[in-house]
């Protein structure tokens, strides 16, 4: 039985001014594989909707270079428009990654049929394995379980990462999973982490792995030395402070903030997305000191 793996959706940092800042972003690469974790770079919780299509490309770029030979490197390639999204998967695949995710289009309103004709001409274009990457709370548009399976028959492209948070869904995934054979599932949800691994899925993306990369990872890992009472408690810790955390806001703003209040290298994110806020600063700084990880970054 091959092992679970986790990947952290990395956040994308920024200076002052809003131009990246790849070192302090190299930083949060250098952090989270040190834990053991994997990176998908450029996705919901890397501000991707906020990155110009050469940004992706250079960032993607330089954070594939510093994981070689340490950690795979997922990077997100979805755009609204399959033009687009084909251009930017084919520089990815220049670059050299372990995988292209493709976020289901945002804004244009898609049927099926629609997304099958999306994702199968992204897959044709490359040589790197496709994933296919449900988000539907954000994009607006979701990949029902019979589509996903009838794209899992296409020989590039290699699995789904399901953010929708609904369990029973993320199940209809997972038969697939058994069903077609290199087919592999990444869960999204952070409360599922453990329940994923147990019930199949290959791995999972985490964007709360941002603030507590430990703790995902220790779920992880236990899972993988048969120490279920262990995975269970760091999916506790994982599950409440995601309850604590979430409970503020936004997920993915308050991700990035959180981490802000634990190390301001990280920066703020490019506007319009949330603007520091003293008093939720505060609150969050809170939450940290609960879990003891104010100090936990060193600056």
């Amino acid at each position: 039985m091959s092992q679970s793996e986790v990947f952290v959706a990395l956040v994308t940092c920024f200076n002052d001014d809003e131009t990246i800042n790849y070192d302090a972003t190299l930083a949060q690469v250098r952090r989270q594989v040190a834990a053991g974790n994997n990176i998908m770079c450029a996705g919901t919780n890397g501000d991707f909707t906020a990155l110009t299509f050469e940004e992706k490309v250079e960032l993607c770029g330089r954070v594939a270079a510093e994981v070689k030979g340490k950690a795979k490197i997922i990077v997100n390639a979805g755009m609204p428009a399959t033009f687009e999204t084909v251009k930017l998967a084919k520089e990815f695949d220049r670059i050299g990654v372990d995988g292209i995710a493709v976020i289901t289009p945002f804004f244009i309103a898609c049927t099926q049929d629609g997304m099958v004709r999306h994702f199968s001409t992204v897959a044709d274009a490359v040589a790197t394995p496709t994933y296919l990457y449900d988000i539907p709370a954000r994009t607006q548009n979701h990949i029902e379980p019979a589509t996903a399976r009838q794209l899992a028959a296409h020989g590039n492209i290699m699995g789904i990462k399901d953010s929708g948070g609904a369990q029973e869904t993320l199940e209809q995934y997972l038969a697939i999973g058994r069903e077609v054979e290199g087919f592999d599932v990444y869960s999204g949800p952070d409360h599922l982490v453990l329940w994923s691994f147990q019930n199949g899925a290959k791995g999972a993306i985490s964007g709360l792995g941002n603030v507590m990369p430990e703790v995902v990872a220790g779920i992880c890992r236990s899972f993988n030395a048969g120490d279920m009472d262990e995975a269970a408690r760091y999916q506790q810790i994982f599950g409440n402070f995601r309850k604590d955390l979430y409970g503020l806001g936004y997920p993915p703003a308050l991700v990035k903030r959180a981490l802000w209040v634990m190390d301001n290298s990280v920066g703020a994110s490019r506007q319009p997305a949330l603007l520091p806020d003293p008093k939720q600063d505060a609150q969050i700084a809170e939450i940290l000191k609960k879990y003891d990880l104010l100090g936990a970054v060193p600056a």
